[in-house]
């Protein structure tokens, strides 16, 4: 402060409500951490195929090389979001239960490939697999869906409705 109690005047370009741009990206990052939360585990259980049980250990060493790298370029949103991701994979790679249908069966089983006809006429085909492996649009459901739940224990020739729609199992 000058003698009279006023500030001293700022240099050309400067003002006086400007800040530093070097505190504010760390705002920024401390900002966006915090609102980064958790990933939801689902509280069914957590069955998985072979197939199911690799593609969450891919993932795992996918994000360890991902977090390898944003630790080393120092992202600090990037790190706590791929950490993030880390617990729920980790979490679920520690309650995985591998499951696979046994040889022969005539009655739909977590892990296998049923063969439905709709009252329209048209064949679909499901995989029932666990809930991080499923994709309908490759023609996987997960076994907590309503279509699969409505399956378990048929056989062909059997009929399951599920949202006011029959189905009828034509093959596994």
């Amino acid at each position: 402060m000058g003698v009279s109690g006023e500030l001293p005047p700022c240099p050309a370009g400067h003002s006086l409500l400007s800040m530093s741009r070097a505190f504010t990206k760390e705002d920024d990052d401390t900002e966006a951490i915090a609102m980064i939360g958790e990933r939801p585990v689902s509280a069914e259980r957590n069955l998985v195929t072979a197939q199911g049980l690799r593609q969450i250990e891919a993932e795992m060493a996918r994000l360890r090389d991902e977090l390898s790298q944003a630790e080393k370029s120092q992202e600090r949103v990037a790190v706590a979001t791929i950490l993030r991701d880390l617990r729920y994979w980790t979490s679920r790679r520690e309650t995985a239960e591998l499951s696979e249908p046994e040889a022969g069966s005539d009655v739909v089983r977590f892990g296998m490939t049923v063969v439905l006809e709709g009252e329209d006429g048209k064949r679909r085909t499901w995989r029932i697999v666990g809930e991080d492996e499923a994709d309908a649009a490759k023609g996987s459901i997960s076994h907590v869906s309503p279509m699969a739940r409505a399956l378990f224990g048929r056989r062909v020739g059997d009929v399951a409705t599920v949202a006011g729609k029959e189905w009828e199992v034509v093959g596994l």
